[in-house]
């Protein structure tokens, strides 16, 4: 066990992004070894436009829980790649409705068999007797709730619990 692991609740973003990091890169692994041209990183925006054919950028970057920037920058990846294109809308030019190209679309059926590897190989490693990811679901409530930032302030010599929220 490293130092790190051994913090405990200190490095509880460290190891959750080793974790997502070892996650993404065994994915890619899977993904070059079937011959699929795909990066983990482009899951969320195909996956959600797949289900929902066309978003704007706001409603897109809500639905994956990304920052408008982050999103943007993701689709920018994604469109020179031309998995996805854009178009303004005919009600509100000033946004952009983002929706799968023919060559995102085909990328999606191929990869919808490696989606159910994927879930399977996850089901197992998350069946522990802790239950990784509802604790993850509960977490993302608690932090919907009261922000990261205002739980630790509230540690802050001088700040009461009311101030924080």
């Amino acid at each position: 066990m490293s130092l790190l692991d051994e913090s405990g609740p200190l490095a509880i973003a460290t190891r959750l992004l080793r974790l997502s990091e070892q996650l993404r890169r065994d994915s890619f692994l899977l993904f070059k070894e079937l011959g699929i041209d795909f990066q983990p990183k482009w899951f969320p925006v195909l996956y959600i436009l797949h289900h929902k054919p066309v978003l704007s950028v706001l409603e897109l970057a809500a639905e994956i829980g990304y920052t408008h920037p982050s999103t943007i920058t993701l689709l920018k990846e994604l469109e020179k790649e031309k998995l996805v294109r854009s178009k303004k809308d005919k009600q509100d030019e000033r946004k952009r409705l983002i929706q799968l190209s023919a060559k995102g679309e085909a990328l999606v059926l191929q990869m919808q068999p490696v989606w159910q590897l994927v879930a399977a190989a996850a089901t197992e490693l998350l069946d522990t007797p802790h239950k990784l990811l509802e604790a993850v679901t509960e977490v993302e409530h608690q932090l919907k709730e009261k922000s990261f930032l205002a739980r630790a302030k509230a540690f802050l010599p001088g700040e009461s619990a009311a101030e924080s929220t």
